[in-house]
């Protein structure tokens, strides 16, 4: 039963939801000396549907945002190696440092997210718990604030010059204003299936592991409380395998993995099966008169490349330095919310086009195997690949024409070739790399 609407509050900011990129935008609004009130339907802690990989770039984020203490006594190991097999080869990588940072983390949610939010409140944001918003308020033409409901049922007004919508691809701020549309998207070709198990192989304990054979991927990345998680990314022409027999599939999807199924002896699966089908990445619009949105709400990456976390991090964080000083300014807000979605795009896009590469459910194109068998003759190779996933790299800077053109006069030499096949994955991936770049150009220029 809804009661009747408390006393109109005021603040200077209202963040709708207070997980990664929440709670990293209320921190920094805090700091800045706003006043800034989280709202989330959630009690935490709290689990959500996640993968939980952060790579040494992500990790680096929850640093900056004063949340890695916290984080490190949930004690989950540092994953100081990366290792990719494929096509019979094995590609090992370690961390470039950033800021001293050289190890990557699996952290389950119900910890991690907690741990934002207890930094958060000592940030000095408030945050309200089990609190949903129902509508945002208006104010010639403006966004001014959210009229939300709490746990009891009352219904509550609060007004702020800035609205944030950190509150997920199904983000109700994003639904309210418009925006739920993207205006780039991509539909990937994998399903994501997950479980967790009781790690029973501690020298893989620093290790977060994939594996590809055919057409399938799988996953190992070692998590707190002594567990594994195990993701399976299966063409999405399989989901109806999987929907039959979820469990079963899982099993035996898991085993018939090379590589993986090495991984997993010793494990036992602890957890039930959980599922995410529809990995579409999009763009949509993020900023507006008074409102923003940053994380899943606003971008969405395929959880192939394990960049959400640290991209909510890094672009909350940002919005909320960028938006602090001109919460008085009308005109400058709206001038540093479009300068900051603009700077999220130019940033993101070269990881998401790669990205939605990568998520393509098909077994790995000779060009990829070639890639592998140079990492077998460059080990450093191994680690500027692992460059890009920390976003210290661009993909263009460690994979250029130049490098992809001689992968591809080495896979056409080999006397076992399919070379009209090898052609066409060329002339495939080029078009898609104009296209790409292109995208790139606009919106740069935008």
């Amino acid at each position: 039963m809804t009661v009747a609407t408390t006393a109109t509050e005021h603040a200077d900011a209202v963040v709708v939801g207070a997980r990664p990129a929440g709670a990293a935008c209320a921190i920094a609004l805090a700091r800045a000396g706003r006043r800034v009130v989280a709202l989330d339907h959630a009690r935490f802690p709290s689990d959500t549907l996640s993968t939980h990989l952060l790579f040494a770039g992500g990790v680096a984020e929850i640093a900056r945002i004063g949340a890695l203490a916290r984080v490190d006594a949930l004690e989950a190991p540092p994953l100081r190696e990366a290792l990719m097999g494929g096509a019979g080869m094995t590609v090992r990588g370690t961390y470039t440092p950033i800021d001293g940072i050289a190890h990557g983390l699996c952290v389950r949610r119900t910890g991690l997210d907690a741990a934002f939010v207890d930094t958060a409140r000592e940030a000095g944001a408030e945050v309200r718990e089990q609190c949903r918003v129902v509508d945002l308020i208006r104010s010639e033409a403006r966004v001014a604030g959210v009229r939300y409901r709490d746990a009891e049922g009352v219904e509550h007004e609060l007004r702020a010059p800035l609205v944030v919508g950190a509150d997920g691809r199904r983000s109700t701020v994003a639904r309210l204003v418009g925006a739920t549309e993207p205006y780039r998207s991509n539909a990937n070709g994998r399903a994501c299936y997950f479980a967790y198990l009781e790690d029973g192989r501690p020298e893989w304990r620093e290790i977060a592991a994939q594996w590809r054979d055919g057409a399938e991927l799988g996953t190992a990345f070692p998590c707190d409380d002594r567990l594994l998680l195990v993701l399976l990314m299966p063409p999405m022409s399989r989901a109806e395998d999987f929907r039959g027999a979820l469990e079963e599939e899982w099993d035996r999807t898991a085993h018939s993995i090379a590589g993986l199924d090495e991984r997993l002896e010793g494990c036992k699966r602890v957890s039930k099966v959980r599922s995410a089908i529809d990995t579409t990445s999009y763009f949509r619009r993020s900023s507006g008169p008074g409102w923003a949105l940053p994380g899943d709400a606003g971008h969405f990456k395929d959880p192939v490349t394990a960049q959400g976390i640290r991209d909510a991090l890094l672009y909350g964080r940002l919005l909320g330095e960028m938006a602090a000083p001109v919460l008085d300014d009308a005109s400058g807000l709206d001038s540093a919310l479009r300068r900051w979605e603009r700077q999220r795009e130019r940033e993101c896009l070269e990881l998401y086009a790669w990205t939605n590469r990568l998520g393509r459910g098909e077994a790995m194109t000779a060009l990829e195997v070639e890639l592998y068998r140079a990492a077998q003759r460059e080990p450093t190779l191994g680690s500027e690949m692992l460059d890009v996933f920390s976003r210290l790299r661009r993909p263009s800077e460690v994979f250029p024409a130049r490098k992809a053109l001689a992968l591809a006069v080495r896979a056409l030499r080999r006397p076992d070739a399919d070379r009209p096949a090898v052609l066409r994955e060329v002339l495939a991936d080029g078009r898609t790399e104009l296209a790409d770049r292109f995208e790139r150009v606009r919106a740069r220029v935008a």
